[in-house]
């Protein structure tokens, strides 16, 4: 069964239909999945990533099932290419009314004293900075039109923490607290900001990318015994983005298998 059609046939379904989201880091993986998730409930969706390749691929895909969507390439760590891909939704589309700020890179799986000082700028400027920067592009339209949703997929690496990837848990913490202040920031003008963190996640690039110790150090720390479906992220994410979940804004969802419970 293709991805569309599991999506269709056994998914939670919501209705976003007349809305516009961009999804970051969407040509594979969970973005993908978040992306088509938010199509198939009738939202026009923008996808983005720097693989050029990888997004004409899944943008083919999503449109021969006859989704809305449309595609941008950006590296959204560069302001310039950031601000020129929003400019150009605006103008296409007349609005953005929902941003997934997925895009981001596990980088090294190392002691701290062996990680180079690229190696750390590399996944700061991608998670973070590249969510910021995307955040920062989009939401004077949204103030505009006094109404977004803006979700930062974090990990529960960012509230525990994992040995060995300083970098990456260090990012996913700071999207935590960017979400939070953010939602406090934007809530009077109908913006609300929320962040999931999920524990290690099957069948996307950055698992499968991963070396075989550090997947399975990652495995065996989930309570439930298995790995989180990239579906179930979407249906979360699809709750929060959704007008049942208006009142709902500065909140860190956690889909760990019970491996953290606060945050």
């Amino acid at each position: 069964m293709s991805l569309v059609n599991k999506i269709i046939n056994t998914r939670i379904r919501t209705n976003l239909t007349g809305k516009v989201a961009l999804v970051t880091g969407s040509a594979r993986g969970l973005g993908k999945v978040i992306a088509t998730s938010l199509a198939v409930d009738g939202a026009k969706v923008v996808l983005n990533d720097i693989d050029e390749e990888a997004l004409k691929k899944t943008y083919e895909e999503l449109k021969n099932y006859g989704l809305n969507v449309y595609s941008f390439k950006a590296d959204v760590s560069k302001w310039s290419e950031v601000k020129a891909m929003v400019d150009e939704i605006i103008r296409l589309l007349g609005k953005i009314d929902i941003l997934i700020n997925n895009a981001g890179i596990v980088g090294p799986f190392k002691e701290v004293y062996e990680i180079t000082e690229e190696e750390w700028d590399r996944v700061i400027s991608v998670n973070v900075k590249g969510s910021f920067l995307v955040t920062k592009a989009v939401v004077p339209y949204m103030i505009k039109q006094r109404y977004g949703r803006i979700i930062f997929i974090s990990s529960v690496a960012g509230v525990e923490g994992n040995a060995k990837m300083s970098p990456y848990c260090a990012s996913k913490a700071a999207l935590i607290g960017l979400a939070k202040a953010l939602a406090e920031e934007l809530a009077s003008y109908g913006i609300r900001v929320n962040a999931v963190a999920p524990a290690l996640i099957e069948g996307t690039s950055l698992t499968e990318g991963m070396p075989k110790e550090q997947k399975e150090f990652l495995a065996q720390k989930i309570p439930i015994g298995r790995l989180i479906r990239p579906e179930e992220v979407a249906d979360l994410v699809k709750f929060l983005v959704s007008d049942a979940a208006d009142p709902i804004t500065g909140y860190v969802y956690l889909i760990a298998g019970g491996r953290a419970r606060a945050a």
